[in-house]
């Protein structure tokens, strides 16, 4: 089926003076409608230039961007300008005009775009309604957090009656706390109003908490892509799996003490991922008495994917390569995913 977003063969070269840099490689994507559609990356791996695309801020290189099954490269500027009124876009650093207070922020892209001012306010009222800021109404964005700043941001992209919603690093500014509420705000958005999300962002946890839907970027590649829960039990590609593995988002947390990171050196290490069935027994603990061989837990958490609490484990094996195998084995039939991490350590 035909996703709401359908880009094909989309390649984006930079020129400069001296080179050119290809910063997209051939990238192909179909985002359904009414998805949270993650596409992650490092910094510089082209995630950002690609959500451009998406709204033809950036014009390809090459390729096409389909958006409800028209081609944005065969419309005129004038037709560009009206397709993008319901492409709305936030941003990192949130972009509110300093010297309008918050609701003119967000009656200003209703009154340019020809609505009555009256008719503009009670627009921007219900909005703020629904991010929960009518009480800031009259506050100036220095006034303002950094997370409400940011629902401000998310009221006026929602004026226009958008039917997909970009984010460019929307959470990377914010602390914890205040991303994990503008994500649920996202959620009940996109199920109350059936707008399609798409979240550029660097950190897992993001990807995990509110995307049903991922694709990775490196290089400028797009080198995986699928729904979040079978590329967090299974990554396939390197770049999947030191964002996975390692996690830019989770750097505290996968960050192991010095004699942690020399135990694992040239030992076996595998990662496993209990699904809702396996977490109900103790499968390790069992796993241990059964073959009389200890393992080494260097690293356990639980991580929240689709909604759902999904405990994860990094396990140093015994030398024995006969006795990884079987240990292996044995995890796998209790249904946990397995997966080498001998590249966990740099």
């Amino acid at each position: 089926m035909a996703g709401i977003i359908e880009v094909r063969g989309l390649t984006k070269v930079f020129t400069t003076k001296d080179s050119e840099v290809e910063a997209l490689q051939d990238i192909n994507l179909s985002i359904q409608a009414g998805d949270i559609y993650g596409i992650i990356g490092m910094s510089g791996a082209g995630k950002s230039t690609l959500v451009r695309c998406l709204n033809f801020l950036e014009r390809p290189t090459k390729g096409t961007v389909e958006i409800e099954g028209k081609d944005l490269s065969a419309m005129t500027n004038k037709e560009l300008r009206n397709q993008r009124s319901e492409i709305a876009m936030i941003f990192q650093h949130f972009n509110l005009l300093m010297q309008k207070n918050v609701i003119d922020n967000i009656c200003f892209p209703l009154v340019i775009s020809g609505v009555k001012k009256k008719e503009a306010r009670k627009k921007a009222e219900e909005l703020l309604d629904i991010v929960g800021m009518r009480e800031k109404a009259k506050a100036y964005p220095s006034q303002l957090s950094g997370g409400q700043k940011q629902r401000v941001a998310i009221a006026r992209a929602l004026a226009g009656n958008p039917k997909i919603l970009l984010c460019d690093e929307a959470t990377s500014a914010l602390d914890p706390q205040t991303t994990q509420a503008i994500l649920s705000l996202l959620k009940n958005i996109n199920r109350q109003y059936g707008i399609t999300i798409v979240i550029i962002t660097h950190e897992m946890a993001v990807v995990r908490e509110i995307c049903s839907h991922v694709a990775i970027i490196s290089n400028g590649q797009l080198v995986e892509q699928g729904r979040v829960f079978d590329i967090f039990s299974h990554p396939q590609t390197p770049a999947a799996k030191k964002l996975i593995v390692k996690g830019s988002d989770d750097a505290a947390d996968l960050n192991l003490e010095s004699h942690q990171r020399s135990l694992m050196e040239g030992k076996s290490c595998i990662r496993i991922v209990f699904s809702v069935n396996s977490s109900f027994e103790p499968v390790i603990a069992n796993m241990v008495l059964k073959f009389g061989q200890p393992v080494n837990i260097l690293k356990a958490d639980t991580k929240n994917v689709e909604g759902i609490a999904r405990g994860e484990m990094i396990l140093q094996l015994p030398e024995n390569s006969e006795m990884q195998e079987q240990m292996k084995a044995y995890l796998t039939k209790r249904g946990l995913a397995v997966e080498e991490v001998d590249g966990y350590v740099d």
